[in-house]
């Protein structure tokens, strides 16, 4: 796979999104919910198969930091205390491309446990 650098990473003045471009000329932009239901970190993903954690109550959530992690990622800090997840470029890419299909995904399995996007 052909790796992808993203040359400008921006936060919406409402902190409700990320644009991101990559230098092939892609750009996306990614809704904080989606960023934070789908984070990469141990919290949401588990530490193995069958561990992921659906996050229910996140539909007003905003970005409130971004660390640079090597020279590969960026962790980004959440509103609600969330900072554990470090996204790698690639991952912002997939999140891009097929993150639409992922986030209607967690939109079912909520529905299923009888979840909500907004908080309680």
């Amino acid at each position: 796979m052909t790796e992808f650098w993203p040359t400008d990473l921006k936060v919406s003045k409402d902190r409700r999104q990320l644009s991101v471009t990559y230098d092939d000329g892609q750009s996306f932009t990614l809704p904080a919910e989606m960023l934070r239901v789908l984070s990469p970190s141990a919290e949401v993903k588990g530490h193995g198969p069958g561990q992921e954690v659906t996050v229910p109550g996140k539909r007003n959530v905003q970005i409130s930091a971004m660390h640079p992690t090597g020279n590969y990622a960026v962790r980004i800090g959440f509103d609600d205390g969330h900072d554990s997840g470090i996204f790698t470029w690639s991952y912002l890419r997939e999140l891009g491309e097929s993150g639409d299909d992922k986030f209607a995904e967690y939109e079912q399995k909520l529905a299923e446990k009888k979840l909500s996007r907004d908080a309680m």
